[in-house]
């Protein structure tokens, strides 16, 4: 059992705020666009477009650490 604090849950938790503040970055993207603010929803959604990228390979590596944190004694 992995312990409260051990590296692959606390980057767990950083990685479920991350999906937190993509949804909410969103929602805000959808708002200024709904506004008229195009170019600023574009940028937005640049910025999401590399989240999303990067949170793949956030997962591959909470997955690696735990299954490694697993086989230690």
């Amino acid at each position: 059992m992995a312990s409260e604090y051990s590296l692959p849950v606390v980057l767990e938790k950083i990685y479920e705020n991350q999906l937190a503040l993509e949804a909410a970055l969103m929602e805000l993207t959808l708002l200024v666009e709904k506004q008229g603010q195009a170019d600023v929803g574009e940028n937005i959604r640049c910025a999401l477009e590399r989240i999303g990228e990067n949170a793949g390979f956030i997962k591959q590596g909470i997955a690696r650490l735990t299954v490694n944190e697993k086989k230690q004694p």
